[in-house]
């Protein structure tokens, strides 16, 4: 089988997966500096006559998968393959793998980073040290931009996949309380308490969103919930932004209802002018959705889709989480 990788993939992931499945022909999307579009895509795959597809950001659309109905499989490096015509596949009996989980560790680490430097108030002390203030005494800043502590607060996830139970592992060591609402999972980590949603949202002193984009989640989060908020209490979306209402949460941020917010991810990207309210607010730590965005991630994608690949493939595992249409395997045999 000849297959052609689009995705950062490392030197030796790609010698493992030759080994498994005969040929490699590797033309990353990063050195062009953007995915392949439909029609480059299409072009690349007829010159190399690919068996299988292995792609990160690229626009695996109908189209494509139509041109080239014979693709064995299309691994997708990234947790939502929302670049991947994922039905159109299915129709064609085509399976499509995943990497959930790739970035978690990325993500946790930024967490906890930016969640220090705002309750710590270190990027408004660095700004001020660099401007030349410091010269209204010796305790000036100790008393000016004097912080809170993690260590004992109470932090609330909305939704308890990889990230979340990453994070969690992590800050309750500070040592911190930690809740969760998740409908569709029940850790056994006597260290976590299940909640209400509501209930996330009243008694967190920050508020971690870690919801998938669906027709059930979009605009889940809204004036209702961030209402419930504590005024001291942080809000912090590095997931999706079209989960939350950022009407709802500029007027909690604009009103001091709540103490703040990070965020890494918005509406637009580029933003808006009223996504720029937000990043611009005093109150506001805003990062370009780089959360996730780290020289390991690619190393842990690949060794995910890897791992994925042989199970699937040389010890028949039909029941791995990572193949996304699962329905697949009625269409025709794999």
């Amino acid at each position: 089988m000849k297959v052609l990788i689009t995705a950062p993939y490392h030197d030796r992931a790609q010698q493992i997966l030759k080994e498994q499945f005969g040929e490699i022909i590797y033309k990353p999307w990063k050195s062009q500096e953007r995915a392949y579009n439909e029609s480059e895509l299409i072009t690349l795959l007829r010159d190399t006559n690919a068996d299988a597809l292995i792609t990160e950001h690229d626009h695996v659309t109908s189209a494509v998968i139509e041109a080239f109905p014979h693709l064995r499989f299309i691994g997708v490096c990234r947790g939502t393959p929302s670049n991947v015509a994922v039905a159109t596949a299915t129709t064609r009996g085509i399976p499509v793998f995943n990497t959930p989980a790739r970035n978690a560790q990325a993500v946790a680490e930024m967490f906890i980073a930016n969640l220090i430097n705002l309750m710590r108030n270190t990027l408004e002390s660095i700004a001020w040290l660099e401007s030349g203030q410091w010269e209204a005494g010796a305790h000036t800043s100790y008393l000016q931009f004097k912080g809170n502590e993690i260590a004992g607060k109470t932090i609330g996830m909305v939704g308890f996949g990889a990230v979340g139970q990453t994070i969690a592992n992590l800050v309750k060591h500070f040592p911190t309380t930690i809740l969760y609402y998740d409908p569709f999972y029940t850790s056994d980590d006597p260290d976590y308490q299940k909640v209400s949603l509501e209930d996330i949202f009243r008694l967190s002193d920050v508020v971690s969103i870690h919801l998938p984009v669906n027709k059930d989640t979009e605009g889940m989060i809204g004036e209702e919930l961030i209402g419930l908020m504590k005024k001291e209490a942080i809000f912090v979306n590095t997931a999706r932004a079209v989960v939350v209402k950022r009407e709802a949460l500029l007027a909690a941020i604009e009103s001091d209802a709540i103490r703040g917010a990070i965020l890494d991810v918005f509406d637009h990207e580029p933003p808006d002018a009223l996504d720029y309210r937000l990043i611009h607010h005093k109150n506001v730590l805003a990062t370009p959705h780089i959360a996730g965005a780290t020289f390991e991630v690619e190393d842990h994608h690949a060794d995910i889709m890897n791992k994925a690949l042989h199970d699937f493939y040389v010890t028949g595992n039909r029941a791995i989480r990572q193949l996304v249409n699962r329905e697949v395997l009625s269409v025709k045999p794999i």
